[in-house]
């Protein structure tokens, strides 16, 4: 199996974890500019983050850069052509779905319908707090939310839910979006996410599994989904580790994978035989030509080994 290669933009979201020293000085021309070099690289996706408001007790560690997934994905939708737009993960749950809904059914429209919509349970206590939304319940909120997404993303122009933390109907929304089913990729590697994922979600977005946890976690999510009965396919995700194509001539970290396209290509085959169908790479760069380059490079000389 030959997985497809998605990546999370720079610049938009500046967690300590990931990002570059050079994003702290970047911007919106170069978050377009990357964009555009993801579409002619070939990739299958670009990605954002959601985060609405960081508290001061975790802005040194996560930054309080956080682009609006929507408005990002919205303006990148308007310079690209191809590549569909994922948001990586947006916490539905701290906003009523048809909100969520008139947003993302509104990006899918303007772009032609490109949307993938990530999800995922939040994590930041503050963030919820102060949106007035129950953060002990966030797993069961998000739970509904998926399913009041659906019904909100579907075809009906008055969708209708009726659940425990939602309930609407007789309410429309057009424009609807353009796909017939918007895909629902469902974030996390918690065994609640992994269920989650399994039982709701079109695909999976691993958190920080290393490579040797996968494949117990793909078999889990397998298992649940045939014991439910889902019979329908789901896409299966990893994020690599940092890679740099060729030889760097600088401290790229131990743990990123570099050298030749060749050797690349030989150990990122491993995700597919894993049963993977899709990887977010992620380049160390020490300035936005330098990670067009990488970027570039990959999807040239790197890509066309995956088979």
């Amino acid at each position: 199996m030959n997985p497809d290669y998605g990546i999370q933009l720079p610049v938009q979201s500046q967690s300590a974890i990931y990002a570059e020293p050079w994003e702290a000085g970047a911007g919106a021309a170069d978050l377009v500019e990357t964009a555009r070099a993801v579409e002619r690289a070939g990739f299958a996706y670009l990605a954002v983050c959601d985060h609405v408001a960081i508290p001061r007790r975790l802005a040194g560690a996560m930054s309080t850069v956080w682009y609006d997934p929507v408005a990002t994905l919205a303006h990148l939708a308007a310079v690209t052509e191809r590549v569909r737009l994922l948001s990586h993960v947006a916490v539905v749950g701290l906003r009523h779905p048809l909100l969520s809904a008139k947003q993302y059914a509104t990006l899918d429209h303007l772009s032609g319908g490109r949307l993938i919509l990530g999800v995922g349970a939040g994590h930041v206590r503050e963030e919820f707090e102060v949106l007035g939304v129950d953060f002990g319940q966030r797993g069961a909120v998000l739970d509904e939310a998926i399913d009041a997404l659906r019904a909100a993303l579907g075809p009906d122009e008055f969708p209708s839910h009726h659940g425990k933390f939602y309930d609407f109907e007789g309410l429309g929304q057009r424009p609807r979006p353009a796909q017939e089913r918007v895909p629902v990729w469902v974030g996390g590697s918690s065994p609640a996410a992994v269920r989650r994922a399994a039982l709701k979600g079109d695909g999976w977005l691993p958190q920080g599994d290393p490579r040797d946890r996968l494949p117990a976690q793909i078999g889990r999510l397998r298992r649940l989904r045939e014991e439910a009965g889902v019979e329908a396919p789901v896409t299966v995700g990893a994020i690599t580790e940092p890679l740099y194509v060729g030889t760097p001539g600088w401290a790229v970290g131990r743990r990123t994978l570099s050298g030749a396209p060749e050797a690349l290509a030989e150990s990122l085959r491993a995700y597919g035989a894993m049963g993977v169908h899709q990887i977010q790479v992620r380049f160390r760069s020490r300035s936005r030509a330098e990670l067009i380059d990488q970027i570039e490079a990959f999807g040239a000389d790197v890509a066309p080994l995956l088979t």
